[in-house]
């Protein structure tokens, strides 16, 4: 069976690994993909929220199953896109449809979909310009500091934590009247903070039944000790030492099951992955978002951790027998760390040139922002390259990282030396 994945990041890449690791995929497709996915499959151009572009694709190369990396296409429709064309309704599309996906595009939704269901979460109240007034107030009810969420997709960057109540009335103004994040914050959500230590929680669905995967922790700041500018992941960290047993299971009860249940509820016959943001307050886990696919670098240290055949466990959600698929999970650590271009997230340049990548050993390299020119791998976005590796423990695991790291090298090439730090503390 040929087989397509949509996106181009390390998250695609590391799809594209454990697919060609399945011995019934006659051929893997990644559009666009990057470097990495070139060694391991056929790179198609094209844009996925191009739906056209991507019908094209999937009849040329008989495509008979599509993975959906990124949100964009998914918050626009593909999945519908398919069932409503009868030359693709019969290709199954790893992805939720336009209704499922509204559990992260839009947050007041994501919100109001928690409040029906009884799953824990922070208390929120959403705003538009129209009530504005109303938002200012509602924020002077509040203790710091104060979490704004642009309602839409924001690329990552809709979700602003003040701890200036005056700082937090003149963001909100410009999200609401300004339009900050454009039409993705018309709409804002105002939550209380939820206290605690951050972790995710995978989930895979046929819309029945659900297999909990590997939970992992990313690292978002910039800089060292979780300090400076947000950015899409430096680092991840699988699995998590204080999601035991316990712990898991009672994320199963009081959030994974109402989850499931409620989209049978509603109607919403949801099939792909649930990324559930979680905060474990005192052993105590509260919702922070949704998304409706795998995270980024998580999927880097999840993925390698998955034992079984993933080809397998789609056609399991494609058909609705994922209740009757094996999914195995190694009980290695695997850690990531994430190679970044120079002043990233700030602008940052392109095209430079990537060496020694080729002699890692001992660690996975998985290309998330690069590009072949001239016949060299050269840098293509902020991320450049996510390094997993594997260990008994998180400080073996990342030390096998960061001895590969020594021997990867770009012009302004940068990384966190302390992913882990605050799990390898405790």
């Amino acid at each position: 069976m040929n087989v397509l994945i949509l996106g181009s990041g390390g998250r695609e890449h590391a799809f594209a690994l454990k697919l060609s690791q399945s011995k019934r995929i006659s051929q893997l497709f990644v559009a666009p993909g990057n470097a990495g996915t070139q060694q391991l499959a056929t790179n198609i151009e094209l844009n996925p929220t191009n739906f056209e572009a991507v019908k094209n694709a999937v009849l040329e190369n008989n495509i008979k199953m599509v993975v959906v990396g990124p949100e964009a296409p998914l918050v626009a429709g593909i999945h519908d896109f398919f069932l409503a064309d009868s030359f693709l309704k019969n290709i199954p599309v790893i992805g939720p449809k336009k209704d499922g996906a509204l559990l992260e595009g839009s947050k007041d939704f994501s919100k109001k979909f928690m409040q029906k269901h009884g799953i824990p979460t922070a208390k929120y109240k959403s705003f538009t310009n129209n009530n504005l007034s109303e938002g200012i107030s509602f924020l002077e009810t509040l203790q710091p500091p104060f979490v704004l969420k642009a309602d839409g997709l924001a690329a990552g960057k809709g979700v602003l934590i003040l701890s200036n109540l005056e700082d937090a009335k003149a963001e909100l103004k410009e999200m609401l009247t300004h339009q900050k994040f454009g039409n993705a914050s018309s709409t804002v959500v105002i939550e209380e903070f939820l206290n605690g230590i951050e972790l995710s929680v995978f989930v895979l669905t046929d819309g029945k039944s659900y297999k909990i995967l590997p939970s992992a922790k990313d690292y978002k700041r910039i800089g060292e000790g979780d300090t400076g500018l947000n950015t899409g992941g430096m680092g991840a960290i699988s699995p998590v030492p204080f999601a035991d047993d316990d712990f898991i299971k009672k994320v199963e009860e009081l959030i994974v099951k109402p989850t499931i249940v409620g989209l049978q509820k509603d109607g919403i016959d949801y099939r792909g992955f649930i990324f559930i943001g979680l905060m474990n307050d005192a052993g105590n886990p509260s919702v922070v978002e949704y998304n409706v696919r795998m995270g980024d670098p998580e999927t880097e240290v999840v993925l390698p951790r998955i034992a079984s055949d993933l080809f397998d466990l789609f056609e399991g959600v494609a058909s609705q027998t994922l209740s009757e698929k094996s999914c195995i999970i190694s009980p290695k650590t695997a850690t990531t760390v994430m190679l970044v271009s120079g002043s990233y997230p700030d602008d940052y340049e392109k095209d430079k040139e990537i060496e020694g990548f080729e002699t890692v050993e001992n660690s996975i390299v998985f290309h998330a922002g690069t590009t072949i020119k001239h016949g060299k791998v050269v840098s293509n976005g902020g991320r450049v390259m996510a390094i997993t590796s594997f260990g008994d423990t998180i400080k073996e695991a990342l030390e096998k990282c960061y001895n590969s790291i020594d021997k990867i090298s770009f012009e302004k090439m940068n990384f966190r030396k302390d992913i882990g730090f605050d799990l390898i503390e405790k």
